[in-house]
């Protein structure tokens, strides 16, 4: 009886993402912040209009390839946990820790900072325009902005997912709102700024790693499934399915998005914004001027709400592993939200929006989310020789996980070439977490100091909880 009470009452992931969940997971996190902020960074980075949307088209084909071979990981390996477990299971725990390092000090603030800077940029960019918005300005709204993620998911992880829902809704809406008219012009013959689309006097070669990073930013989320692989309903046939599909429809509104772009903006003006999305609406529909940027920054917000969500399953799986804090992956005993992990992001951020900028952040930590995304596709192939005994309810032909851990670890490599600074630093975050593992992970930590750390991380929930009691009687 009390072993079965304890089986009862066991905490676990339950299985509650259907096939249509599982598509709006996806696209609800592709489509995002990205589109709104890539477009002037791949066409800095590849020199022309047409090359530009060769990149958009070639980017959205990786992400279908790497959505593929994570839905054949998915199937092999039945954790969720993304990444990070993927790469543990099939190269070890040395690459597995390298990620979660990197992961947590690198890619998730980086990514945070990028994200509330567009947000800022947006929020801002019509109250100054035809005038860039002043850079301090547009920070302290990025910091507002995400302040109160942090302050919603601290509070309430309802709230959070009922507020996800709605934006996922106004991004399709702002999207919607940028295709059409942009349509509408080109059916009326304005392909003035697609002349010259291959000029090879801008091409800018040496650059393409970093168009990759923009655009592959752009399209990144196809990856989100994996994060809640634990609550999938019949995985084997809905992961392939759901990432096919969402994938597919992504790359189609993405392509008639950036020609939308094209045929009201020229290749001078994208370059010349500080928000692509503004100035479209300024030349295209002026009733729009105030809507769009709203709608932009209404799904910046929303990215940035579901990266905390999907980051604390990461720290969840990782500390049922044994490789981090088992403070981290705590939740609040009454709201159930990721506290710790949290709170914790907190000055990361903050650091990074203060000190960077979208593109240097984006290539800063892109550089270490896609080598360990190619690093977990290289695992695919590892681990199909490895374990041929094990069933494949779903296998992609060889040369797709091939060809993606190859593309991914050469513009990884040539990345250092086209922005050495800060993919140098990218790469010595990712380095720095050699010592800490051989000294604390490889090593068992001694029982009085595991001990010691379990009583102080009680002892600070009790105090938490008195505060918090304080606070409300007062």
């Amino acid at each position: 009886m009390g072993k079965a009470k304890k089986e009862e009452e066991a905490v676990f992931l339950r299985k509650k993402i259907t096939l249509l969940r599982a598509f709006s997971l996806l696209i609800g996190t592709m489509v995002g912040s990205g589109i709104f902020i890539s477009p002037k960074g791949v066409l800095k980075n590849s020199g022309n209009v047409g090359v530009s949307l060769i990149v958009w088209f070639a980017c959205g084909i990786l992400s279908l390839f790497g959505a593929l071979c994570y839905a054949e990981l998915g199937t092999r390996i039945t954790k969720s946990g993304g990444h990070y477990i993927y790469v543990l299971e099939t190269l070890g725990p040395l690459p597995s820790f390298l990620y979660l390092w990197a992961e947590y000090f690198a890619i998730r603030p980086a990514n945070g900072a990028v994200i509330s800077l567009a947000f800022g940029n947006y929020m801002l960019e019509p109250f100054f325009a035809p005038c860039a918005a002043p850079l301090p300005a547009v920070k302290l709204v990025a910091l507002l902005g995400y302040y109160i993620v942090l302050i919603l998911n601290s509070w309430s992880v309802s709230w959070s997912a009922r507020l996800q829902n709605v934006l996922s809704v106004i991004k399709l809406l702002a999207l919607a709102l940028i295709i059409v008219p942009g349509m509408m012009l080109l059916a009326q013959g304005h392909t003035e700024n697609f002349q010259d689309a291959f000029s090879s006097q801008s091409l800018a070669l040496d650059k393409l790693p970093l168009a990759f990073y923009a655009g592959m930013f752009a399209y990144s989320g196809w990856f989100q499934t994996s994060f809640v692989r634990e609550e999938l309903v019949r995985p084997e046939r809905n992961n392939p399915l759901a990432v096919i599909v969402s994938v597919v429809t992504v790359i189609v509104g993405y392509m008639l998005t950036n020609v939308s772009y094209y045929t009201v903006l020229t290749a001078e003006d994208v370059l010349a914004s500080q928000a692509v999305a503004v100035s479209f609406a300024q030349k295209a529909f002026q009733r729009l001027v105030s809507v769009i940027p709203i709608l932009v920054a209404l799904s910046c917000f929303g990215t940035m709400n579901g990266g905390i969500f999907t980051f604390s399953r990461t720290l969840f799986v990782a500390s049922r592993e044994g490789q981090w804090p088992p403070l981290f992956s705590m939740i609040h005993i009454r709201r159930h939200t990721p506290l710790p992990a949290v709170m914790l992001m907190l000055p990361l951020v903050t650091a990074m929006v203060c000190v960077g900028d979208i593109y240097h952040l984006l290539n800063f930590f892109s550089f270490s989310r896609w080598l360990f995304i190619g690093l977990a596709t290289l695992g695919l192939i590892i681990h199909r020789y490895r374990h041929p005994e094990l069933p494949r309810p779903f296998k992609v032909p060889l040369f797709i996980p091939v060809s993606f851990t190859v593309i991914c670890l050469f513009a990884v490599g040539m990345s250092f070439y086209s922005d050495p600074v800060y993919v140098s630093i990218g790469c010595a975050m990712v380095l720095s977490g050699f010592p800490v593992y051989f000294l604390v992970i490889s090593r068992p930590i001694p029982d009085c100091c595991r001990t010691t750390f379990y009583y102080l991380t009680f002892k600070l929930q009790v105090l938490l909880e008195v505060v918090r009691q304080e606070i409300r009687t007062y």
